[in-house]
């Protein structure tokens, strides 16, 4: 890959990393519902009293280690994921107080998933790797021969019942942000596209069968 891309590359990667770390924070501002893996770890928080970024970041971490048997190999934007969402979002949750009312939580659910969108776009575009919870899933697609959407369905769908098991948050903003996250983020892969990188099937919406060039987006 051009080396002229480079600056701009990290800046994506990491500028992403930062605002999806933010969005996980403002969504639990919200207390609307969280996103699959946020409902896991906030259930682990819970019953760890760790902070939820703590969990997040011990998480990514181990769920790397099931990257071995499944040979998936981690780049940069993988280990920056793994540390930069956690400490992100507790910094995050520190600087943004509780909210009371409805009027002001709803906004911000949409704001959050919005911006979620937007920070998947930034740092997929940039090639670094995929996060930790992306790599499982594709993982075990190439493993299992299993559609993409079909491997990530059954992922968080048992992320959830497992985190809501444990006292996780699931609600309607679990909801809208399943509903919206594979158009969001389909529109901003586009819109945040870097010219020169050769094209890249994204693994963050699954649509469609077995065959890469159909898995078109997915977190």
């Amino acid at each position: 890959m051009p080396r002229a891309l480079l600056p701009r590359r990290l800046v994506q990667l990491y500028g992403g990393l930062v605002l999806y770390g933010v969005s996980m924070g403002l969504m639990l501002r919200a207390e609307l519902g969280l996103e699959p893996w946020s409902v896991l770890n906030q259930g682990i928080s819970r019953h760890t009293g760790l902070t939820i970024g703590t969990v997040t970041i011990v998480s990514g971490a181990l769920i790397l280690l099931l990257w071995i048997p499944l040979r998936q190999r981690p780049g940069l934007g993988t280990v920056s994921n793994v540390v930069i969402l956690g400490v992100v979002m507790d910094a995050t949750l520190a600087l943004v107080p509780e909210l009371h009312s409805l009027g002001a939580r709803i906004p911000l659910l949409a704001f959050a998933v919005v911006l979620n969108g937007a920070a998947t776009g930034l740092y997929i575009s940039a090639r670094f790797g995929p996060g930790p919870r992306d790599g499982l899933m594709t993982g075990l697609h190439r493993r299992t021969g299993r559609p993409v959407r079909l491997v990530r369905t059954c992922l968080e769908v048992a992320v959830v019942a497992a985190g809501f098991a444990l006292g996780g948050s699931i609600g309607a903003g679990t909801v809208v942000y399943a509903l919206a996250i594979g158009p969001l983020a389909q529109f901003f892969l586009r819109r945040f596209a870097i010219k020169g990188l050769p094209e890249q099937p994204s693994p963050v919406v699954a649509r469609g069968k077995a065959s890469p060039k159909r898995a078109i987006l997915q977190k």
